[in-house]
């Protein structure tokens, strides 16, 4: 498909609120493909298709397509470049604001599979939903900033190591599929991008008493990444009513030394602490 010819045919300019940049190159297409291993039994959801140049892959592969967008101006592109296929759904709509429970019972009545070029501006919220529908989620395959994919890879000890890091590898395991240069879009972004593919796992990689505190837990140790890790918890979990005595008492039994930084904890020492902080 030659994107300026359509772009030009139907008259699209890039939004740079949304921040559209639309992929060009064929090549991180068909990696995006093999590494969703799809089936014609299988179920899809693409986030953002903008001008349909993978949707249109997708509905050659998939049982069903629903292809979620939020720039109505893309409607009538997607509509006209996929009319050919009757497995293919294309709904205009915020995907943050989606109902996937629902989109389940009415599209797909099993589970699915994500693939997508993600929209740079809302890519750790949609991550963070799709972790939250696991259960509704086979696997994601999603193009993301390099950044990005480096921080959802992120091995402890690092500086890309975070939140994000910790929420997806306690749930899932992901690995990098392929890197994709800037001057594989349309127009081109301002950084490079690569390809993650983020497989859900049935239970947690650790058994958590409380995810609710597992989470308060680090998103304390990360809070303050310059601080050491009790400054760093005692600061992030005082409004929980947790004392300083009881942060000291917990390190200790945990056997982390307290001077550590948030960074270095594995997420089997995140859960541990955690469940001594809960009694």
């Amino acid at each position: 498909m030659d994107i300026k010819s359509v772009m030009k045919k139907y008259g699209i300019k890039a939004d740079k609120r949304l921040g559209q940049h639309f992929l060009a190159d064929e090549r991180p297409i068909a990696a995006m493909l093999e590494a969703a291993r799809l089936s014609p039994e299988d179920c899809v959801l693409e986030i953002g298709p903008g001008i349909g140049v993978l949707t249109e892959k997708l509905c050659q592969r998939a049982k069903k397509v629903v292809a979620v967008e939020k720039d109505r101006n893309l409607i009538p592109v997607l509509e006209s470049m996929t009319g050919i296929f009757e497995n293919v759904c294309i709904i205009e709509e915020d995907v943050l604001k989606l109902d996937l429970e629902l989109l389940k019972k009415r599209y797909f009545m099993s589970d699915f599979k994500v693939v997508a070029n993600l929209p740079y501006y809302i890519t750790s919220p949609i991550i963070m939903k799709l972790v939250n529908h696991r259960r509704l989620v086979k696997l994601a395959v999603i193009m993301v900033q390099k950044e990005v994919a480096r921080r959802l890879s992120a091995l402890p000890g690092g500086k890309d190591y975070g939140v994000l890091s910790v929420a997806v590898q306690l749930y899932a395991d992901v690995d990098m599929v392929c890197e994709v240069g800037r001057d594989a879009f349309v127009p081109p972004p301002k950084v490079d991008s690569a390809v993650v593919r983020i497989v859900f796992k049935s239970e947690p990689r650790v058994k958590l008493e409380d995810e609710d505190a597992f989470f308060k837990v680090v998103e304390a140790a990360f809070g303050q990444r310059r601080k050491i890790l009790r400054n760093s918890l005692k600061s992030g979990l005082a409004l929980c009513g947790i004392s300083p005595e009881k942060i000291d008492n917990a390190l200790e039994k945990a056997g982390i030394d307290p001077a550590r930084r948030g960074e270095t904890l594995s997420i089997e020492e995140f859960a541990k602490l955690s469940a001594l902080l809960r009694y």
